[in-house]
């Protein structure tokens, strides 16, 4: 299922030879490919230049069935994890200082690099990842972005109070962590959207509320899923001085002006961008020991623009996962 146009706002069925995994590769037969936001701002034209053909998915779960001929760290029959990052240089200042998320010949899975809307893929073998054992192939697959960036953004939190805006798939997973870590989690949902409160505090949330409402205590951290630049301003007024606002999208509507007293007091604006393998393996492993409890809704292949559709739309509780 690909985009074969710029801002085709849909993917349609094409058909390709079953690619051949190259000296570095590995060939993975798809089990399972996670639906997420990053899929929509490409088919939408969102993100710029995108390959074309291409074929969207980056949270692919799969199995090896061709290795690379100076491939040695995965053999065929292996279970693999493949997530947006599929290729960065190693050689510029970013990949030698432990920021290859940052690296600008980064090349990325579903948008450059053909990914798992499809039966099959190739990717670099460096840049995948065994996947823990206890979840099975579609609650494994949000954890390939949803996780992944949801993580990076995680760890740029402060202090106990942990507030989340737009509580869809990243945001379940990492409540959970956060849970975990015993900090507390403050979930803020659409106006209205009285479901997405209820899976907050079904998942441990302390509180839960909607996006324009203030909570009963004040932030430390602020991490904002939903791609709403308005919501930068209103969480910095939520926030405690020295608390910080972590922009987690990989696009955000226009962040509107807002007052300097809101910054003010050692507040902190940043963004996420992209991930590390080194991200992968510390989240991985935290996953791992906990476990987590994904929630999916699991889609055929050829429905993949229904499930592009209901999470445009704001209908998925948890995270899409397509089965082909």
């Amino acid at each position: 299922m690909a985009m074969t146009r710029a801002r085709q706002q849909r993917v349609e069925r094409i058909d390709l030879d079953t690619p051949l995994a190259g000296p570095r590769q590995v060939l993975v037969d798809v089990a399972a490919c996670g639906v997420c936001r990053t899929d929509l701002h490409v088919v939408d034209g969102d993100l710029p230049d995108p390959a074309l053909p291409i074929v969207p998915g980056h949270e692919i779960i799969g199995r090896v069935v061709e290795v690379g001929s100076e491939v040695h760290e995965l053999s065929t029959g292996d279970r693999v994890g493949i997530p947006w990052l599929g290729y960065a240089c190693g050689l510029c200042a970013f990949c030698t200082s432990g920021r290859e998320n940052l690296c600008r010949n980064a090349r990325y899975t579903g948008y450059q690099l053909n990914g798992g809307y499809a039966d099959f893929v190739v990717a670099n073998a460096a840049f995948c990842f065994r996947v823990p054992s206890s979840y099975d192939d579609a609650h494994a697959a949000p954890l390939l972005c949803a996780g992944l960036i949801g993580y990076r953004a995680y760890r740029m939190a402060v202090g106990r109070r942990i507030g989340i805006y737009g509580f869809g798939a990243a945001a379940h997973i990492i409540a959970q962590v956060a849970r975990y870590q015993d900090r507390d989690v403050y979930a803020f949902v659409r106006p209205g959207d009285d479901d997405g409160k209820r899976f907050a505090i079904e998942l441990g949330a302390t509180w839960a509320g909607w996006s324009n409402e203030p909570p009963p205590d004040l932030l430390d951290t602020a991490i904002i899923f939903a791609p709403v630049g308005g919501l930068v301003p209103e969480a910095l007024s939520r926030t405690a001085p020295g608390g910080v606002v972590v922009c987690a999208g990989i696009h955000m509507s226009e962040i509107p002006a807002f007052d300097y007293r809101l910054l003010w007091e050692e507040r902190m604006v940043r963004s996420v961008a992209n991930l590390t393998r080194s991200d992968a393996r510390e989240f991985l492993a935290i996953a791992a020991e906990l476990p987590i409890r994904t929630h999916v809704q699991l889609y055929a292949l050829d429905d993949a623009n229904r499930a592009l559709d209901d999470l445009r739309a704001g209908r998925i509780k948890g995270a899409a996962v397509l089965v082909p």
